[in-house]
């Protein structure tokens, strides 16, 4: 009986088809390939059968998730009315080891119905699909990874390898920046990170209870208390929708502290505010407000106030933040 190949034995093989397959594509098929991908005026349809496809669906999905419009067609389905979804201008990418695949030889003529151009990635280039195609890119193997030659595991491992090939070059060909890759994925952290901003997430102005700096101890109190977000907004004395200052829970307590008792009935908003509290703009990445708050060394900042131009907007909190998968 045939000792089993270990794990790493096999992820080895696989890359050093990888490795070969790189070598051997040929310059001008693939700057071809490139071109054909960058001057798509349509979609880009990959298709496949059995492992093939499901190599195919994986492409389709990550030239997707980098803004190139791409979608997966079975080619059973194809020949059954889906062949619909196919348009001037469209690209057609093949996936087949053998090339020879026969429900994409099929399909072909009816595709060729339409003016679009077909991208073979093909394990025998020198195939019935590699005449058909208009530009073909060598996925062949030398053999797969298995010890039966049937399964596959090298082959299908170097069609994904192209795929993955074609949709970073298509990238760095059209200038697809992080944020474009973001707006793509607003549930990941990098899509949050880039995509949330500061008026997002902030409490707005007409939620806020701003009280004057004359405002005595028990309307400071009772402002903290009924907002209950941890802060209260502070009016400037001249301008009614500027601000003055904000006063947090830890600003209380601290003015409590170093005050005599005998003294907290003569204490106003102005003896408690922190006049020139770090502020942050409602357009800022949400994520700057938090850098903000993590950065202030001299003490614990958990509320911002949210300021445009000179007109107080809102307030946000670490806690929304947090809550927003930021941290």
């Amino acid at each position: 009986m045939t000792k089993p190949k270990p794990i790493a034995d096999v992820m080895l093989a696989e890359a050093e088809a990888i490795v070969a397959a790189a070598h051997r594509l040929d310059a001008t098929h693939s700057q071809r390939a490139l071109d054909m991908l960058v001057a798509c005026s349509g979609k880009v349809l990959v298709t496949g059968v059995g492992k093939s496809g499901l190599v195919a669906q994986k492409i389709a999905a990550s030239l997707t998730s980098v803004g190139l419009m791409s979608v997966y067609l079975n080619p059973l389905d194809a020949l059954h009315g889906d062949i619909g979804v196919v348009r001037d201008g469209d690209v057609i990418i093949m996936i087949s080891n053998s090339g020879e695949t026969t429900e994409l030889l099929s399909v072909i003529p009816y595709m060729k119905k339409r003016a679009v151009k077909l991208l073979g990635i093909l394990g025998k280039t020198a195939s019935s699909l590699g005449d058909r195609c208009d530009v073909v890119l060598d996925a062949s193997v030398e053999r797969e990874a298995s010890p039966i030659d049937q399964v596959p595991t090298s082959s299908t491992a170097v069609a994904m390898a192209i795929g993955d090939a074609l949709t970073v070059a298509w990238m760095t060909a059209t200038g697809v920046s992080v944020y474009d890759f973001a707006m793509n994925h607003p549930a990941g952290a990098i899509g949050r990170r880039l995509t949330l901003m500061v008026h997002d997430l902030m409490i707005p102005r007409d939620k806020l209870i701003l009280i004057t700096a004359d405002a005595k101890l028990p309307e400071v109190v009772d402002a903290l208390t009924t907002q209950a977000v941890g802060a209260v907004l502070v009016a400037h004395q001249t301008q009614a929708d500027a601000l003055g200052g904000i006063i947090t829970d830890g600003d209380l307590r601290r003015a409590l502290k170093r005050s005599a008792p005998d003294r907290w009935g003569s204490l106003t908003a102005r003896d408690l505010m922190t006049v020139t509290p770090i502020s942050v703009t409602s357009g800022a990445p949400a994520i700057e407000a938090l850098t903000l708050m993590e950065r202030n060394a001299k003490k614990a900042v958990t509320v911002l106030p949210v300021i445009d131009g000179s007109k107080v907007v809102g307030l946000i909190r670490m806690h929304d933040l947090v809550q927003a998968g930021l941290s």
